[in-house]
């Protein structure tokens, strides 16, 4: 019997890892890493693009929609039209436009051709990750397939820890084009890592552009789709004023502020984990337990906020609570999308830019018609409780379904 992927421990035979598998879900979690620092890197460095472009901070914040646009078109777009392309060639084409966009972005000589330049970094955000987790599931254990996904989508978590952080500092002491910089450079790597680590991938079958175009017409990745919308808009409701709530409702001190969002970042973490392990043993059961935790946390952070201690207790729940969704949906849109597996899987990006969109502009509302700052967190979790709705809603369709067609 060959040892070379396994070792003895007494008298159990442990199973190894192979190193090859583990070195290309690390090339394709770099790539998540690379996206989720340009992605969120802009939110903090608005003040001084704002300056650099000669424009206002509210006109500059328009760059970020632009990224958000890019997203929403690029996912379904790249995955249909790339439809017949070998999967390790598209990631590495869809990591390259990523590249050429945030160098465009450091070059970028006035403000009409930044926002050009984050709409083209914008394209291949949701088309890699939807292909990375397909080539994931592909290269995973039987029965590891959400967990393997998880894996991918590690990268993005980890950004918010020390890919952002590393890039606003940079931003701020070096000139905010060196945070883009960075982020050109994370991409250059990841190529690098892609083309030696992760294998040509034979075995992943290919298919056409009205194939995958076919998934639009399944009601269980609509379904999917909006549980998506709803339930992660509620974390991005009180996340995208997450700052203001804890200086003027928790009484956390601004220097602090920088902290909090690293405990956010380890709770997705935390988060991202927990969801892959959930969804492998219960998938719908695990999308349940996750919604459910996230609205809960939600609720409790209207109370908790207004003391400093629970306030970030709670942004670790909140934060681990709404990443703890994301294999999972990852993995049931490859369920439900069947043969058109590369647009669906694509398209929850697309639907998670959409909710940050959505959550930030409700969250803003509620803030603006006076109720506070933590207004957005209750809203949010009203959001959840809808997404729990909308996940018993699919599965009792989907039960409908399975009878009639006996």
């Amino acid at each position: 019997m060959s040892t070379s992927n396994a070792v003895l421990s007494g008298p159990v035979l442990v199973a190894r890892r192979p190193p090859a598998r583990t070195l290309a879900m690390i090339a394709l979690a770099l790539g998540g890493f690379g996206i989720g620092t340009t992605e969120f890197v802009a939110m903090g460095l608005l003040p001084e693009m704002a300056s650099g472009l000669g424009v206002t901070e509210p006109t500059a914040g328009h760059v970020i929609s632009a990224y958000a646009l890019g997203v929403v078109v690029g996912a379904p777009l790249i995955a249909a039209l790339a439809a017949r392309v070998p999967r390790k060639t598209l990631l590495i084409a869809l990591m390259a436009a990523f590249t050429i966009g945030n160098a465009a972005t450091v070059l970028a000589p006035s403000y009409e051709v930044m926002m050009v330049s984050r709409f083209v970094a914008g394209l291949p955000h949701g088309a890699y990750f939807g292909v990375a987790a397909l080539v994931a599931a592909h290269l995973a254990d039987p029965g590891q397939r959400a967990r393997a996904v998880a894996l991918v989508m590690m990268g993005l978590s980890v950004a918010n820890v020390v890919g952002v952080p590393v890039a606003s500092w940079m931003g701020q002491n070096l000139g905010w084009r060196s945070a883009f910089a960075l982020a050109a450079a994370i991409g250059l790597v990841t190529m690098g890592a892609i083309w030696s680590w992760v294998p040509a991938l034979a075995g992943m079958r290919v298919t056409n552009p009205l194939t995958e175009l076919g998934a639009l017409r399944r009601t269980q990745v609509w379904m999917t789709l909006i549980v998506g919308m709803v339930g992660f808009g509620g974390m991005f409701a009180v996340y995208t004023y997450i700052s203001t709530t804890l200086t003027d409702v928790s009484g956390l001190p601004r220097s602090f502020v920088p902290l909090a969002l690293m405990i956010f970042g380890i709770g997705m973490i935390a988060g991202n984990l927990i969801g892959g392990m959930l969804a492998d043993r219960a998938l719908m059961p695990g999308l349940f337990a996750a919604m459910t935790a996230l609205g809960v946390a939600l609720g409790v952070f209207v109370f908790a906020s207004h003391n400093p201690y629970t306030a970030l207790v709670l942004v670790f729940c909140v934060g681990a609570a709404g990443m703890s969704m994301v294999p999972g949906l990852q993995t049931r849109l490859m369920d439900v999308a069947e043969d058109a597996q590369t647009l669906a899987a694509s398209l929850n990006h697309a639907a998670l830019n959409i909710a940050n969109a959505f959550g930030a502009w409700i969250g803003g509302v509620v803030i603006a018609a006076g109720y506070g700052y933590t207004a957005p967190a209750a809203v949010g979790a009203l959001l959840a409780v809808a997404g729990v709705l909308v996940i018993a809603t699919a599965v009792a369709m989907e039960r409908r379904s399975a009878r009639s067609s006996l």
